[in-house]
């Protein structure tokens, strides 16, 4: 959902799809009025009802996880509503499923944008790029499912949590902490090839040079699978750490590989590279000895938010797994919620009175941690968790570490997008 990226020629189509569309759409700003209640409204917005988008992928390589995406959304709407709703309207989400297409993305957002208040979910970062200047256009207020700094520093689009990058710079801050690792030693980093990829590579250059470690870089494409090849070069350097910012299929394969050869080094990922199913294979217990995982998000044990979350699911969803999906899903839904009431009670919910309301939220809390939107050009927080997998713990993961930041967390620049 991270990291895979499409080739050029879909993104020129997306684009020349997009340059055709824009001309012909008239929705957006030019519709707000006033409902009978003396609430402005736009897009989106009835007299009962206030719909939102998401741009989703439940058949492509992320389906899984677009699916536990939509269930979290959908069970915070369903509590929303009955507890009343937003200013007495009925909170609805249409859903479009564009399976990790850059031109089905452009034709659901055509089909979609004129009848959205904002959208509460659109996954893929190569779908976010293609289809930005149409949200700032348009004023949509976007929760994006990818993470990139590169996606910081736009009005109506909203990464929720820590970025890949400062997910790494504390994640080495953990790993030379508790690896007790020196000055000159190196560390390995296997990569996707693009934004993912390449984000969390920046993050772990600065911090290893603040460390004083070199980074032995192993660049790889989401389609490998097979890892022998980058872990037999990471162990003739003599690399004493490994950070893999790749899909869970790449995690697996690497620490399966290390272990197998004797090679048992630390290993951490961020949430991206890791899936809880990975516990019910071969390499589960390799994963268990050798694999942390740095995260914005708390694990499901974590507090009482988390484990309302786990059991409220469970209970809507029984026979689904818990995973970062849900996680992810619940964060950007619940943002959104509260955006939406502080933009009912300015009596205003037209795009840009929700956009508004959103750039107010400075000090908002979901499931138990602190964020701040109130400067679009930094993550809403610098925090991350650090999390070790466990077979038996719900969404697999147990917490080493609460959520915290390293002084070099803020003194690093975030790339610009």
């Amino acid at each position: 959902m991270r990291n895979t990226r499409l080739a050029p020629a879909a993104a020129v189509i997306a684009a020349l799809a997009l340059s055709a569309t824009a001309c012909s759409t008239k929705s957006g700003t030019n519709a707000d009025n006033a409902g009978s209640d003396g609430i402005k409204t736009g897009p989106g917005v009835t007299e009962k009802t206030i719909t939102l988008g998401a741009l989703t992928d439940l058949t492509g390589p992320y389906a899984s996880l677009g699916k536990s995406i939509v269930n979290a959304q959908q069970l915070y709407v369903d509590q929303l509503n009955a507890s009343g709703g937003i200013c007495g309207r009925t909170v609805k989400i249409t859903v479009k499923d564009h399976g990790y297409d850059v031109q089905k993305a452009v034709s659901a957002f055509t089909e979609t944008e004129p009848n959205v208040a904002a959208v509460s979910q659109m996954v893929g970062s190569p779908v976010v790029s293609s289809l930005s200047q149409e949200l700032e256009s348009k004023h949509l207020l976007t929760f994006p499912m990818a993470w990139a700094s590169t996606l910081l520093g736009r009005e109506y689009v909203q990464v929720v949590g820590s970025t890949y990058d400062i997910d790494m710079i504390n994640g080495v801050d953990h790993v030379v902490r508790t690896s007790k690792l020196k000055a000159g030693d190196k560390i390995g980093h296997v990569y996707f090839e693009g934004e993912y990829g390449e984000n969390a590579l920046a993050g772990a250059t600065y911090a290893a040079k603040k460390a004083k470690l070199t980074v032995v870089g192993q660049k790889i494409k989401p389609t490998d699978q097979d890892l022998t090849a980058q872990v037999t070069a990471l162990k003739q350097a003599g690399v004493k750490a490994i950070l893999i910012s790749a899909g869970p299929r790449q995690t697996a394969a690497l620490v399966g590989t290390a272990a197998a050869a004797g090679f048992t080094v630390p290993v951490l990922t961020s949430s991206p590279g890791f899936a809880p199913q990975l516990m019910a294979t071969p390499v589960g217990p390799a994963l268990e000895k050798m694999l942390q995982v740095v995260s914005p998000a708390a694990a499901f044990t974590d507090n009482p938010a988390m484990q309302k979350l786990a059991k409220d699911y469970k209970a809507k969803y029984p026979k689904d797994l818990l995973d970062p999906g849900v996680v992810s899903g619940w964060n950007a839904i619940s943002v959104l919620g509260e955006d939406l009431k502080a933009a009912c009670k300015a009596k205003d919910l037209t795009r840009e009175g929700i956009a508004a309301a959103h750039r107010k939220q400075s000090k908002l809390t979901v499931l138990g941690v602190p964020l701040n939107f109130s400067d679009r050009t930094k993550p809403a927080t610098y925090q991350s968790f650090i999390h070790k997998p466990a077979k038996t713990a719900p969404g697999g993961l147990v917490n080493v570490e609460p959520a915290h930041e390293v002084p070099a967390a803020k003194t690093y620049s975030l790339p610009k997008g």
